[in-house]
């Protein structure tokens, strides 16, 4: 489905990296068919250097001819970006964002007409290939190009196809999860060390419990309340543990995290909304 295609990124960060990594990895797409730039020229070369693909020294030639653009920049700044390499977008390329934000209207009013869009939120996990990733279709996108992107993404992970309206909630949730998921661990670690474990064998074993809990769970398909019962034996340990959790508000505490920071990605996207190009006019190129 990649073979032949070539795919640009405008971005060399982390998330671009990652999917680059992924990418090579999968032997799905050819090393020469990748292509990254950055605001920095040095980062895409030092980038493409490490996973043997190619750079360009700005975003209009990184895109020019491409199949397939992968925006993988800052919401913050995309508008600015994406309108001054709109331009030499080639019109029938698939445009793929992973913009906290940013919806599927915003980014087809800068691009050239008829612009297909896919936004979609990874999570910092596909550095290792583990990556929760929620795609969603602008307007125009077909179910082809979900098919595309969806093969782009599962180089990295798991992925989903959601409605755009729960984009955000998926930011709140797995897109800012693996940060929740440090603290829970490093707490985990801190509280083994309170009890006289050392601090590598007690940051061993939390993090493979969150590890082989989570895999118990995506492998067995119970849910997980049901999988917590199975290990709650009466007068245990586990139901003692438990019952502090609770009395601490570590249910609520977590549900109002997601709330809040799905909040705070609907206010990104508010921000950096690209303007719609008056009728006619064409993007300059940087």
């Amino acid at each position: 489905m990649l073979s032949g295609k070539r795919i640009s990124f405008i971005g060399a960060g982390n998330m671009a990296e990652a999917l680059v990594k992924g990418l090579v990895a999968s032997g799905k797409v050819a090393r020469q068919d990748l292509v990254l730039s950055a605001r920095r020229p040095q980062r895409a070369e030092q980038v493409a250097g490490r996973y043997g693909v190619r750079s360009a020294t700005d975003n209009e030639s990184c895109v020019r001819g491409a199949s397939i653009v992968v925006i993988a920049v800052k919401p913050q700044v995309l508008a600015q970006v994406v309108a001054a390499a709109a331009g030499a977008i080639p019109p029938e390329a698939l445009v793929i964002s992973v913009a906290a934000g940013v919806t599927t209207s915003a980014l087809e009013r800068v691009l050239r007409p008829p612009a297909r869009v896919i936004r979609s939120m990874p999570n910092a996990a596909a550095m290792v290939g583990q990556s929760a990733t929620a795609i969603s279709p602008g307007a125009l996108a077909s179910a082809g190009d979900l098919d595309v992107a969806r093969t782009i993404f599962e180089a990295v992970g798991r992925v989903v196809v959601v409605d755009e309206v729960h984009l955000n909630a998926v930011t709140g949730l797995s897109g800012s999860g693996p940060a929740y998921i440090f603290l829970i661990i490093e707490a985990l670690a801190d509280a083994g060390v309170k009890v006289g474990l050392s601090r590598e064998v007690a940051l061993q074993l939390a993090a493979q419990t969150l590890l082989g809990s989570a895999t118990m769970l995506l492998e067995t398909g119970e849910h997980p309340g049901r999988l917590k019962d199975q290990i709650t034996s009466p007068g245990g340990t586990a139901i003692a543990g438990l019952h502090t959790l609770e009395a601490g508000g570590l249910r609520t505490t977590l549900m109002n995290a997601v709330e809040v920071a799905t909040r705070r990605a609907q206010e990104l996207g508010q921000g950096s909304s690209a303007p719609e190009r008056p009728k006619g006019e064409q993007a300059v190129d940087g």
